[in-house]
């Protein structure tokens, strides 16, 4: 977003953000000066709060390693990339490595980049299938683990992190498609966090494929206790349950990932509208169908083909995509999964 349309935080007086300013100068900082100076004000404020040590040294590490993860993962940012989940003690002759490895091979022989937690087991399986080119690791340092898998060690596409919820960030942030398979509790931690990002939008509507082995039940008791104990009490939504696919299928499950960027491409909120970039724009009377259909997912208003807005300009984000805007409930996630769904159809 342009510096010009953010209101700027404060280190606390306005010489401490004069020298802040001057910091960033110095540092060569030629563009999102604003952002890196909320950065540094809130390192200033920390100072002046007389914040505990070890909240200190939690605030440091998490910085130091987004940065470190931020620049591994800059020079690939233009590349489609999807995570795999998965246990890492499957061995090499399960069958869940086996269908790891082959979901893998699929994406990437579609271009996709795969990126996962770089361990043994359903990390070391879809790094093998994607091959070390089109890998990308985010490891976990623990007491009791190897370190990263043989297929990503040294390359410069491998992140090392302390802390879970650091690597959970870039494990979900970069990637535009996810899929889980067997695992323990780390993996069920995975996926649930991705479940709750993509119902409560925070996390846009992207793909997420549970693939089981050839006649599993893994999933499938996931599903009926999420039926039984979660939407039975109301605690989720039925429809919720549309926010993942489950399939013991290769084939299927990447067909799910291609299909979703059939014709849907990106969104993104311009104040109070969604605007949903698409390579196709709905014709009018396929945009009568989607207001008949989905109509009741506006706050107000109807849906409708969009120009780009100012701010998209001002960002040169996806200009040459066609686009669609509503004022969005913010609400019933899995049904505007339904929407781009019927976009991709059109």
């Amino acid at each position: 977003m342009s510096d010009r349309r953010r209101r700027r935080s404060s280190a606390g007086s306005p010489e401490l953000d004069r020298r802040i300013d001057e910091l960033l100068v110095a540092a060569g900082a030629e563009r999102d000066h604003d952002l890196l100076f909320d950065v540094l004000a809130t390192a200033t404020r920390l100072a002046g709060d007389g914040a505990d040590t070890l909240d200190l040294k939690i605030a440091a590490a998490a910085l130091k390693e987004m940065r470190s993860a931020f620049r591994a993962f800059g020079p690939y940012r233009g590349r489609d990339m999807v995570t795999i989940f998965g246990s890492a003690r499957i061995e090499p002759d399960d069958p869940a490595y086996d269908q790891a490895r082959a979901v893998a091979a699929a994406l990437a022989a579609d271009g996709w980049m795969v990126v996962t937690g770089a361990g043994p087991g359903i990390m070391a399986a879809g790094m093998e299938g994607a091959g070390r080119e089109q890998s990308f690791g985010v490891s976990i340092r623990l007491p009791f683990e190897q370190s990263a898998n043989p297929i990503i060690a040294a390359d410069e596409k491998l992140v090392s992190m302390k802390y879970f919820f650091t690597r959970k960030l870039m494990l979900v942030k970069e990637s535009k498609a996810f899929v889980c398979l067997p695992g323990g509790f780390g993996t069920l931690d995975e996926t649930f966090e991705l479940l709750t990002l993509t119902q409560t939008g925070k996390g846009l509507p992207v793909p997420i494929v549970f693939l089981d082995v050839p006649g599993g039940t893994y999933w499938r008791h996931v599903d009926g206790f999420i039926a039984d104990e979660l939407v039975s009490r109301g605690l989720v939504d039925a429809v919720d349950r549309e926010l993942f696919c489950i399939t013991d299928d290769v084939a299927e499950a990447t067909h799910e990932i291609t299909s979703f960027y059939a014709n849907y491409d990106s969104m993104r909120y311009v104040g109070d509208v969604l605007v949903i970039r698409v390579k196709r724009a709905p014709d009018d009377a396929t945009l009568e169908a989607l207001n008949r259909d989905f109509g009741h997912l506006c706050a107000t208003g109807r849906i409708e083909v969009v120009p780009a807005f100012p701010d998209e300009v001002d960002d040169d984000d996806a200009l040459d995509r066609a686009r669609i805007g509503l004022h969005f409930a913010k609400r019933h996630y899995g049904q505007l999964r339904r929407l781009i769904d019927a976009l991709n159809r059109c």
